[in-house]
């Protein structure tokens, strides 16, 4: 007897994006490791979480160097807008810079907390409704690198995040990682 076709589709929905986040935590291992993660953002202890990773022709230094010039990523990234990098007169992050930027059609605080160049970068972005951890670990190889991206979220707001959007964080991440490879490849 079906009680409610509603009810169903809300449980299938939370099925999903518990298995995503699993999927992502194994995906993201051994990298994830890697990364200096605060206890509170931990993978296992995260309420979302997205691993995303890709393979560049390119030297680290050069997919770096497009990191660090954070107000040019509105530019050739779509789910970067109006960047602002505190402190700064040429729009390039440092060790504790602040930027503010709009992704994910919210503003956000975002301040830097591991800055390893070439190869780590951490920030911390926070908002009263979601606080997100998001690293990269730029891994060097044969032929380039791999870039490593990861993102774990808390907060009231990555409820309905996992439940109505379980995708389009990672999708947005593969864009940008997509558009770093082929920014650096041309270098």
């Amino acid at each position: 007897m079906v009680r409610s076709p509603l009810l169903l589709v809300f449980v299938a929905i939370l099925f999903n994006a518990c298995y995503s986040k699993k999927k992502s935590i194994e995906a993201s291992l051994p990298y994830s490791e890697k990364i200096n993660w605060p206890e509170r953002y931990m993978p296992a202890k995260a309420s979302f979480f997205v691993h995303n990773e890709i393979e560049v022709n390119a030297s680290p230094q050069v997919v770096w160097d497009l990191l660090m010039q954070a107000e040019a990523w509105p530019d050739w990234y779509e789910g970067a807008a109006d960047v602002e990098v505190q402190q700064s007169d040429n729009g390039v992050l440092k060790d504790n810079s602040l930027f503010t930027w709009k992704t994910m059609g919210l503003n956000f605080e975002s301040t830097i907390k591991e800055f390893v160049p070439p190869e780590r970068l951490s920030w911390e972005s926070r908002k009263r409704s979601i606080k997100a951890y998001h690293a990269w670990l730029i891994i060097p190889t044969e032929y380039g690198c791999k870039i490593i991206t990861d993102e774990s979220q808390y907060g009231w707001l990555t409820f309905l995040e996992k439940t109505f959007q379980a995708n389009k964080l990672r999708k947005l991440h593969d864009v940008w990682l997509r558009e770093i490879k082929a920014k650096a490849e041309k270098q």
